[in-house]
């Protein structure tokens, strides 16, 4: 089975999501299951330094309560062991760059690199569109600093980013985090683990059902 997980680098729910699933994943016994990310821009239009992240909530969310928004993804992270401290966050990322470094980095440690971006952005705040809080992450997960400096101040993978972001859009994806089980059956949302499950045996189910009896 293969699940391509759409999902922005500044987006909470998506962190959750990816975390349930492999919570999931960890106590199926099916098949086989592999895993590519596909990036997603929420916010496409930010300087590539980003800006200011009150304001562009604000301005994007009118008339929302902007701690309430914040208790929401606070709480069901805290309730899978996710920490996320809105009060550090002071920039809304452009997250070309942080995708770029999770399509760069080399496939045994990419979910690591993902879930230390999500970190330095939900749990401490840093900035991921600035190029050395990218460095950082990728050099505390084993990767040599100037060789992905390098990389990241070319045109390395941008165009891959960029074409994949627009594929996902054009083919119906309208919000993250976006789940496609074998490139037929989707699940959107940060689902709880449960449900996760539940669409594994199911996937599972449907597919040796499409297969031809001599195959199976």
């Amino acid at each position: 089975m293969h699940i391509d997980i759409v999902h922005d680098t500044a987006c909470p729910w998506c962190r959750i999501g990816k975390h349930n699933l492999h919570t999931a994943l960890a106590d199926w016994k099916g098949e086989p299951v592999t895993i590519t990310y596909r990036p997603y821009f929420l916010n496409p239009n930010l300087p590539s330094e980003g800006d200011d992240f009150r304001e562009v909530m604000q301005s994007k969310y009118r008339g929302v309560d902007m701690q309430q928004m914040f208790d929401g993804p606070t709480r069901a992270g805290a309730a899978v062991g996710l920490k996320f401290d809105f009060s550090k966050v002071t920039r809304a990322p452009n997250t070309l760059l942080s995708h770029r470094l999770i399509a760069l980095a080399p496939e045994e440690k990419r979910e690591d690199v993902i879930n230390a971006v999500y970190a330095a952005y939900f749990e401490h705040g840093q900035n991921i569109s600035q190029l050395d809080v990218l460095l950082d992450v990728a050099e505390a997960q084993g990767l040599d600093r100037a060789e992905y400096q390098a990389l990241l101040e070319s045109d390395a993978a941008q165009q891959e980013v960029i074409e994949q972001a627009v594929q996902m859009m054009e083919s119906g994806v309208s919000g993250v985090p976006f789940f496609i089980f074998d490139g037929k059956w989707a699940l959107s949302g940060a689902q709880p683990a449960s449900t996760f499950k539940q669409v594994l045996t199911k996937v599972a189910q449907e597919s040796a059902g499409d297969q031809p009896a001599a195959a199976r």
